[in-house]
């Protein structure tokens, strides 16, 4: 599902350290709408792509547009600012806080008052505050986070702390998700659910996605296109069923078959 008006373009993108290149003149694009999977083994540049979609490295060249905003040389605050959500392969969440009190960090882009509104609980903090806890309220209803709401989430299973890291994302209220690994840790049942929550956010939510993500069968099943990276380059684009028998991709996994 490539779309004519793309969200995001990634143009000839080069990265290297000490000569090193993590990301070899790669390109696609995102259509609005889109679940756009990542998929390489590791060191094959995955993050790489994520760190520059987000801000945190700055390539030796290409370029990288974000609905029509050029990314590189943009700090992350800014590009999170523009509307792109980031979850992250190791939870990322404040341990001793609740799952509401994670959910509404998310919200921080939102807030449009200054601190002595918020200490005196003006008018205009207090809408402010009441928006935000309705718009967190939603999420957690759609992530069904609602048993846990108040407690700690440091006591809570791994695969609900995966899920409060997507909410939180969700609380940003993206344009554009990143996926880093989102069942990664997960026993069978907790990735069927997360599964089932990321077809949630495309389908009702309409956001678009970018996948980054070992479990193959989870690709394959909600992916529309991917992208196949080795050692920095592009291996392979396509749908599902075009890349996982495409002999380049399964040399990039299985290595080279050696003739008996």
């Amino acid at each position: 599902m490539s779309d004519a008006d793309p969200i995001l373009r990634f143009e000839a993108v080069n990265l290297a350290f000490a000569g090193v290149r993590a990301i070899d003149g790669i390109s696609f694009t995102v259509g609005r709408g889109e679940l756009f999977a990542i998929i390489g083994p590791n060191g094959a540049g995955k993050t790489s792509i994520f760190n520059v979609l987000s801000g945190v490295y700055r390539p030796q060249s290409g370029r990288v547009s974000f609905d029509g905003q050029q990314l590189i040389g943009r700090r992350p605050h800014q590009i999170a600012r523009w509307g792109m959500a980031r979850t992250f392969q190791n939870v990322e969440l404040f341990g001793n806080l609740s799952v509401l009190e994670n959910l509404m960090l998310g919200r921080h882009h939102h807030i449009r008052y200054g601190p002595l509104s918020a200490v005196l609980w003006l008018g205009r903090a207090r809408r402010a505050e009441l928006a935000n806890r309705a718009k967190v309220e939603e999420i957690i209803d759609f992530l069904e986070l609602e048993q846990w709401r108040r407690y700690p989430v440091r006591l809570l299973p791994y695969g609900v702390q995966k899920r409060v890291e997507l909410g939180r994302a969700l609380a940003m209220e993206p344009r554009l998700l990143l996926l880093d690994e989102p069942v990664a840790g997960m026993n069978v049942e907790e990735t069927e659910d997360m599964a089932r929550y990321i077809l949630d956010i495309r389908e009702e939510l309409d956001i678009p996605m970018i996948l980054v993500e070992h479990d193959m069968g989870l690709v394959m099943d909600l992916a529309d296109r991917v992208l196949v990276v080795d050692f920095g380059r592009a291996v392979a684009t396509g749908r599902p069923a075009e890349v996982q028998h495409d002999p380049e991709v399964i040399k990039a996994y299985l290595g080279e078959v050696q003739p008996s």
